[in-house]
């Protein structure tokens, strides 16, 4: 791999080794959970017995050996830690040559580990939760799809094996999203993420295509060892469609209408893409293309910009929702802010932004599988509006859920803490008015969690006689247990500053400078907005009564809240109509154009042929004084001349 300086020159820090002893069992990792989905896709109904432990195995066997490829890569030195396993030459196409690589390196063991770790959590409580889904197999064969696809995607050496990954996911999301495909509402969900997603996927496509024309590669070595030599509008072009594609799978403004619409899927799919897979795929390219946006400083302020209008967005979003799902899935969208914002923030940000991708990992899955058991126990019933006093039903649920709570509004000592204040701490020191967005943005935070835990957990009963809350049974808990201790413990690897250390050699090293306050300060005053939001949570919702019913006399904020912003009427009337009448004005130039061009020209034959027709009669006699006509008018005309 290569770093760029402060200067933008390109340094070789390290060429990365081939792949050797328990490295050369990489592709294994992709290759177990691909390996499952197949079968039970192709074994059909003679793996339903069986399917949903295979699924879940190929995912925790995945998630071991990850887990021993990163104790083997934290033994190696520090310039030994970026492995390339070559599997076969992929395509030949002219001067393109591209090849089927895998890197191992401390960014892309990271994410090894959140994808099968918190992958395989998701496999076992979904064992509890689909047991009575006629399809449970075939749910496991695509949640198997999901895991190896974006294993592909952050393993790949090159930009073209990524996209094969980001292909995969948005596959895998489209089947997921939709798996109770009988309702309406559910396929339509899946055709708009798939759909919104293509043009994210347009950015990254074309972005391939121009590293190609660029540098003749797609390699991350080689671009990064040339991207100095480019350009700066070349640079810049490469990074706003990056940034474009990120927009697409990470759910940013203004390609953020289908995160919503995907809470349709099982739970356990939300979790998965809300956590540990889809929805971290933007951040991931951001950050493995650095080398980009660090010599594209117009790209990299969109990407501020976008992220701290995305983190605001979604979390007001988060406000006025009462459906349980889309308030987490709200918070999803304003915490890949936060993540994007890191991002864009440059080298001083890079490593708070994987940071916060793990720790958000750990407390949103955490807090996505406890929605799920909330509604095991409540006929899947989504409405917060009739649950209340659940912690005493549900006393596993509400613990676990609780340190999800304190862990994403950042209480101090939990994991959220560490790394949303990270976040926060350099967008103020780095982009002032950025670091303002994200402070306002914590705060919302502490205001909309509160709400949802006091809605859910406290206040009076509001469900039906016929609902009898219950705890889950403990394939579904204890996956709970272990995520809520992650959410309370994931903090430690910043101790020592060890993940800026450890990412250090592919995101680069920040130069040492002073803030402008001590950071202590900065704490305090985001733990004090925090505050702010959590009182005004307790004051308008734990101290009134729940409406059983949505009031109709709202302010024009909260209905633009539970409308989602009117994020999807602006890109109707933005992009779609303007699209639809585009399209209707070429189809009536069409017709009457072109096809009356030619349908025209078809008539004026067909007329002139009828006249003509009428001078065939059948006499032998008309046509004989017909010739005759004839000649006598040539004569007469030969006379004429003549004289």
């Amino acid at each position: 791999m290569f770093l760029l300086s402060e200067g933008g020159a390109s340094i070789p820090v390290v060429d990365p080794v081939g792949a050797d002893g328990v490295f050369s069992l990489l592709w294994l990792v992709i290759a177990l959970p691909l390996a499952g989905a197949a079968i039970l896709l192709l074994g059909g109904r003679r793996t339903d017995a069986w399917g949903h432990w295979l699924g879940t195995l190929t995912a925790v066997g995945s998630f071991v050996l990850s887990l021993v490829l990163f104790v083997s890569l934290t033994g190696r030195e520090e310039g030994e830690r970026q492995v390339v396993q070559h599997l076969y030459d992929w395509m030949r196409v002219g001067d393109l040559t591209v090849s089927l690589d895998l890197l191992l390196d401390p960014l892309s063991v990271l994410f090894l580990l959140l994808i099968t770790g918190v992958g395989s959590l998701i496999h076992v409580y979904s064992i509890g939760y689909m047991e009575h889904d006629p399809r449970r197999r075939r749910f496991f064969a695509y949640l198997n799809l999901f895991v190896a696809a974006m294993l592909m995607l952050v393993l790949s050496e090159n930009y073209l094996g990524l996209f094969l990954g980001w292909e995969g996911v948005g596959l895998a999301s489209y089947l997921l999203i939709g798996f109770w495909q009988h309702k309406p509402s559910a396929a339509a969900a899946a055709k708009k993420a798939f759909v919104v997603n293509r043009v994210g996927d347009i950015g990254l496509s074309l972005g391939i295509a121009l590293f190609f024309v660029t540098f003749g590669s797609t390699s991350f070595t080689v671009i990064s060892a040339n991207a100095s030599g480019a350009s700066d509008g070349v640079l810049t072009v490469l990074g706003l469609l990056l940034l474009l594609a990120a927009c697409g799978k990470s759910a940013q403004v203004p390609l953020q209408s289908w995160l919503l619409d995907a809470m349709e899927g099982p739970t356990p799919v939300s979790a998965l893409i809300h956590a540990a897979t889809m929805v971290t795929a933007g951040v991931y390219l951001v950050v493995r293309s650095n080398f980009v946006f660090e010599l594209a400083p117009h790209a990299q302020t969109a990407v501020v910009v976008v992220a701290t209008v995305t983190l605001l967005w979604g979390a007001v979003i988060g406000c006025a929702k009462d459906d349980i799902k889309k308030a987490l899935a709200g918070s999803t969208m304003s915490q890949i802010g936060y993540m994007m914002l890191a991002a864009g923030l440059g080298v001083y940000g890079y490593a708070f932004a994987i940071f916060h991708l793990i720790t958000h990992g750990f407390f949103k899955a955490n807090m996505f599988l406890g929605a799920g058991s909330v509604m095991h126990g409540m006929n899947d019933d989504v409405d917060m509006r009739r649950y209340g006093a659940l912690r005493k039903a549900m006393p596993v649920t509400f613990l676990t859920f609780a340190m999800g709570y304190l862990a994403i509004i950042g209480f101090p000592l939990f994991s959220g803490f560490w790394s949303k204040d990270k976040i926060i701490e350099t967008a103020l020191i780095e982009s002032p008015v950025a670091g303002v967005g994200a402070l306002i943005g914590a705060g919302v935070t502490g205001f909309y969690m509160t709400r949802l835990m006091l809605m859910t957990f406290f206040g009076e009963k509001r469900w039906k006689d016929d609902v009898h809350p219950h705890e889950s049974p403990s394939v579904m808990t204890v996956p709970l247990i272990v995520l809520a201790a992650l959410s309370v413990l994931g903090g430690v690897l910043y101790l020592g500053h060890w993940i800026v250390d450890w990412l250090s050699p592919v995101v680069g090293t920040a130069p040492e400078h002073e803030p402008p306050v001590p950071a202590i300060v900065i704490t305090l005053l985001v733990l004090a907005v925090v505050a702010v939001g959590v009182a005004t949570a307790w004051f308008l919702v734990g101290k009134r009564p729940v409406p059983v019913t949505a009031p109709q006399d709202v302010s024009f904020a909260t209905r633009a809240a539970r409308a989602d912003l009117y994020g999807d009427t602006i890109n109707e009337t933005l992009v779609i109509n303007p699209g639809r009448h585009a399209t209707a004005g070429l189809t009536r130039g069409d017709r009457s154009l072109v096809d009356g061009l030619f349908t025209g020209s078809a008539g004026v034959t067909a007329a002139l042929g009828g006249q003509l027709r009428k001078l065939q009669n059948g006499f032998v006699r008309s046509y004989a004084l017909s010739v005759v006509g004839g000649v006598v008018l040539v004569l007469g005309a030969l006379l004429v001349v003549n004289l």
